[in-house]
């Protein structure tokens, strides 16, 4: 499942603190380009914008006319470029070579697809962390266009059907669980293991319950803390197919893992996780490892390639010893390993992991799963919550771009080889990546590839109130299109992206909440009594406990909008 990259020596420090992003850690020295020669200046002609074309005048000096104010633009004149002949195209077209993303075999030169056997649905798909699924409340799932509901039954085994009750084509997700079974909240019929019918409320009592009041079920594994689903209803479950990634099975590696609902697709999020280039520049400043004076030309080699996926090496050009290992396998698995020797000659292992499942048109999931074999003890000083709001930054920094990159590619309908510009120094697993969909994109639901496509035969489905909340949040907090934009279901709500999938920052959540209410009541308390009572003392003491439970109050709000507000970049902000 992974190869070991060449050892180096280095410290594990931003290995550990630049988490959530695959390629935070990888800071770069500046380098100085050349200056430009300077260019003669074209011919220019001052055009007056605010009165007809006066006569020419001779440029002497004259007092300024207050009654009058004339806007002038500056035009450049430049002649007609001459065609360019045979020779020239063909050497402007050589230099492009040398910097784009080409052919990477003689079939692709010569226009032939090379087409492998493959079906979407004979897959093992991330569903959810195992640690956050709920106990109390089944989960609504996607994968493509298939809805899923997920649970554990009474004795805690995890159960997958369709989310849809037979009777009516009420979602199950937006039920409960009832002594381990799950209710249909509209009729109230409940379904157990192997989703079979065992009560239906109005069925006279001397009837039987119908064979086809049964669900269609899905397998599902646990490994390796993160729950997967095999799609085929055909095909029995391959167990083989189950990824394992061996890092996060080294003694000692311990990670950091998040979840988040994100709006586009899975594709582009895949192309997104493996572009390493972008970091410094749209991350720059997320912490003290992506800085944008970093952007340089980065180094890549495939060493991998098949109808599962591909590999290989990818680093700095300033630094040809500090190399990752990346490797992307079918469906939707993508690792960024490293490994580093420290000043004792002890190795250790760093990954980052990306699972991202596709959720419908223009919609994905991502489970992210930072970890080493060693930790830096600055890290340990942080609550895990505020990793989880920083990961949640890094995917608005991109947010924007990407969902318009989603909408470019659904209007013009053409492969991106037709859109993108691919660099050999920074986009060359992009370029691996729609090559592969070339291959296997013919099974599945639909693809954009670098040379072909297959448009979504489905349409897309809008929801408006969807499924899968925790029971309890959906009492307490009304998220299923209640009040307050907080718990408003929207993709671009980070409450709704990412808190109501991780027990972690839902728990956090409710405890600064509680504390905020209860410090606001005793700053308000406080102050009361500070005015009725006469003593100076005893003022001054009430006055000083309502002044630090006014700053716990403000503290707790703002620990609460960084774990449920966007990001916003300055330079945008009115």
């Amino acid at each position: 499942m992974s190869s070991s990259p060449s050892s180096f020596v280095s410290s594990p420090i931003q290995s550990n603190m630049a988490l959530f992003h695959p390629f935070l850690s990888h800071s770069t020295s500046l380098h100085h380009l050349p200056p430009t020669p300077r260019q003669p200046q074209p011919l220019k002609l001052l055009l007056s914008l605010s009165s007809p074309p006066h006569p020419l005048r001779p440029l002497i000096p004259t007092r300024p006319q207050l009654s009058t104010t004339k806007c002038s633009a500056v035009a450049d004149i430049k002649p007609p470029a001459p065609p360019l002949d045979e020779h020239q195209e063909e050497e402007e077209e050589e230099e492009d070579h040398k910097v784009l993303v080409g052919p990477t075999s003689e079939a692709e030169r010569r226009g032939q697809r090379v087409v492998a056997d493959y079906d979407w649905t004979e897959e093992w798909y991330p569903l959810y962390l195992t640690q956050d699924i709920p106990d109390d409340a089944p989960l609504g799932l996607t994968v493509f266009d298939k809805q899923l509901v997920l649970y554990r039954d009474g004795s805690g085994e995890l159960q997958c059907y369709q989310d849809r009750c037979p009777h009516r084509l009420a979602k199950l997700s937006e039920g409960q669980l009832i002594d381990g079974r799950l209710e249909c909240l509209y009729h109230g019929w409940q379904f157990e293991a192997q989703g079979k019918c065992v009560k239906i409320p109005q069925l006279p009592a001397d009837a039987k319950i119908p064979k086809s009041a049964c669900l269609k079920t899905y397998e599902v594994r646990d490994s390796q803390g993160v729950v997967w689903v095999w799609m085929s209803q055909k095909t029995p479950p391959n167990p083989s197919k189950i990824p394992w990634f061996e890092n996060f099975a080294r003694p000692g590696f311990q990670d950091t893992s998040t979840t988040h609902e994100l709006p586009y697709d899975h594709s582009i999020l895949l192309e997104n996780l493996m572009d390493p280039a972008h970091v410094p520049i749209s991350h720059d400043r997320t912490d003290w490892s992506a800085k944008r004076e970093d952007a340089q030309p980065l180094r890549f080699e495939v060493t991998e390639r098949s109808d599962r996926g591909f590999a290989g090496w990818w680093g700095k050009t300033s630094d040809p010893s500090a190399k990752s290992f990346l490797r992307f396998e079918a469906p939707c698995s993508l690792q960024n390993n490293r490994e580093i020797v420290d000043k004792d000659g002890e190795k250790h292992y760093f990954s980052g992991l990306f699972l991202c499942r596709p959720t419908g048109q223009g919609k994905s999931m991502l489970i992210v799963r930072f970890g080493g074999t060693k930790r830096s003890p600055l890290a340990k000083l942080f609550p895990i919550w505020y990793f989880h709001q920083n990961a949640g930054k890094v995917f608005e920094q991109d947010m924007g771009f990407l969902s318009s990159q989603n909408e470019v590619l659904m209007k013009e309908k053409v492969p991106t080889k037709e859109l993108y510009l691919n660099l050999k120094s920074s986009d060359t697993w992009v370029a691996e990546y729609r090559r592969w969909m070339d291959k296997v994109g013919h099974g599945m639901p639909y693809h954009f590839g670098q040379s072909t496509i297959s448009l979504p035969k489905e349409p897309a489905v809008v929801e408006h109130a969807p499924a899968g909340f925790v029971a309890g949040v959906s009492a307490s907090l009304p998220a299923k299109g209640g009040i307050g934009s907080m718990h408003a279901p929207n993709l671009a709500n980070r409450y709704f992206r990412h808190v109501v999938h991780c027990k972690i920052c839902r728990n956090v959540v409710k405890a600064f909440q509680a504390w905020q209410k209860a410090l606001t009541a005793i700053a308000v308390a406080s102050t009361a009594l500070a005015i009725l009572v006469s003593g100076r003392q005893w003022k001054a003491l009430l006055l000083v406990s309502a002044a630090i439970s006014s700053a716990g109050v403000y503290a707790c709000s703002a620990a609460i909008a960084l774990n449920t507000t966007n990001f916003i970049r300055t330079h945008r902000r009115l």
